[in-house]
């Protein structure tokens, strides 16, 4: 274990649904005398439904994690990543002693500092000074490593104007970047964090990164990051970590790991997509006017070079004065490259046959030009209103393959193009 900073053997976590303990007093005592009286295994271990957070229960336990066992090296960027529900911050916790493992070990090398939640570690009546202190304390440093790292910690939070205030007048952000600079600086071997960087602003997630990277590559220290957000993850980490209802999918490489969560999280993977039956994040979506089927290139092939065509095919429930339609490219990592809109008035003299009418509708957009590199992106749609008031909307309802052409490419739009580039394209109603 010489180059192995930390090591997860066996490493599972049970939870009863529900209530604390076994339910009854005679059930914690018959587990209390199997265990610690006659030695014998935990009878209750061998109950337990997969931790599924979109099925029923059938059991009163569930596994928040079962059999994790992976090695982390000394200075590498581990980047775990999954649903919300796999198990991330479980795992975090019992790395970090939050918790403790229902069976297995954790044997790590060094002091482990984390940032799991808004808060974590801090004293809500101390001020920043007094936990700066506290928190170092904890993690066995002195006072004097501590006033050295002092100044460049508050720096590093830019609170220095409130340091002297109790942490409890701190705003969410202020705490994040708080308790970051203090679990960055102090110098631990193993640096465990999760997704609450996304509490804090662009700045500040950009800083941290290149702070976690410093610590990584020039400190040789092992770091531990949880997010949703792949680009980040991506940027930040050499290999990855992809748990499923807690129980390990895969691991190995960053790029491959996102690859095989994003498929995972992805409705479908086809030029003709069936909306109608696909469930949406809003249960008012839909009520007005819903999507019922998105068609590119009648079914064809997608080219770069070629035009594009997308049909998208909708129900008019209820009468409205104006529909905007979008279709979104974001990559696979999340970043939103191209989107093409069409506005069309309901009521507009132009548009008279599609006017106050209700029932089966479609709008045909065109692009003349579609200057998407070849790969995959994944598909976004909606259905608003000018206003930007949404009558349907779905995110990741495909991936759709744009391929290589024979003609000389333009301007490709790839992965360089931050924002995205929102396109009005040629549209008729159908």
């Amino acid at each position: 274990m010489s180059d192995i900073a930390i090591k997860f053997e066996n490493i599972s976590k049970q939870y009863r649904l529900g209530t604390i303990g076994t339910g009854t007093l005679s059930h914690d005592l018959k587990r209390w005398w199997t265990v610690n009286i006659i030695g014998k295994e935990d009878p209750y271990l061998k109950i337990g439904s997969v931790n599924d957070r979109g099925t029923k229960a059938d059991s009163d336990y569930v596994w928040a994690l079962r059999d994790i066992n992976f090695d982390v090296k000394q200075g590498e960027v581990l980047g775990i990543i999954g649903k919300n529900g796999a198990g991330k911050s479980t795992l975090l916790k019992i790395l970090s002693r939050v918790t403790t493992p229902t069976t297995g070990v954790i044997k790590a090398k060094g002091r482990i500092a984390s940032l799991l939640e808004v808060g974590t570690g801090f004293h809500q009546e101390m001020t920043g000074r007094e936990n700066i202190f506290m928190n170092g304390s904890i993690m066995g440093m002195t006072k004097a490593e501590i006033r050295r790292k002092f100044d460049e910690i508050v720096d590093f939070a830019g609170i220095e104007r409130y340091i002297d205030t109790p942490v409890k007048r701190y705003s969410s952000g202020m705490i994040v970047r708080l308790g970051f600079a203090i679990a960055a600086h102090l110098e631990p071997e193993i640096l465990v964090v999760d997704e609450v960087l996304a509490v804090g602003d662009a700045e500040f997630q950009k800083k941290a990164i290149g702070k976690m990277q410093d610590v990584s590559h020039t400190e040789g220290r092992t770091v531990l990051f949880v997010s949703h957000n792949m680009a980040a993850v991506s940027q930040l980490c050499q290999t990855g970590l992809l748990l499923k209802n807690g129980v390990i999918k895969t691991n190995g490489l960053i790029r491959g790991v996102i690859d095989e969560y994003l498929m995972d999280t992805i409705i479908n993977r086809t030029c003709e997509i069936d909306l109608d039956s696909i469930a949406r994040i809003n249960e008012n979506y839909g009520n007005t006017v819903k999507m019922k089927r998105l068609l590119f290139n009648n079914g064809n092939k997608i080219i770069n070079g070629d035009p594009l065509e997308v049909l998208l095919e909708f129900e008019i429930k209820k009468e409205v004065d104006e529909i905007v339609a979008g279709i979104a490219f974001t990559t696979l990592e999340g970043q939103r490259l191209l989107t093409i809109d069409s506005d069309i008035t309901i009521n507009n003299s132009n548009n008279k046959e599609f006017g106050n009418r209700l029932g089966n509708a479609g709008i045909l957009l065109t692009l003349p030009r579609n200057d998407l590199q070849p790969g995959q992106f994944s598909i976004d749609v909606a259905l608003r209103t000018s206003s930007e008031t949404m009558y349907d909307l779905i995110i990741g309802a495909s991936i759709l393959e744009v391929m290589a052409g024979a003609k000389t490419p333009g301007q490709i739009i790839n992965s360089s193009v931050m924002g995205g580039l929102r396109i009005p394209t040629y549209c008729q109603t159908i």
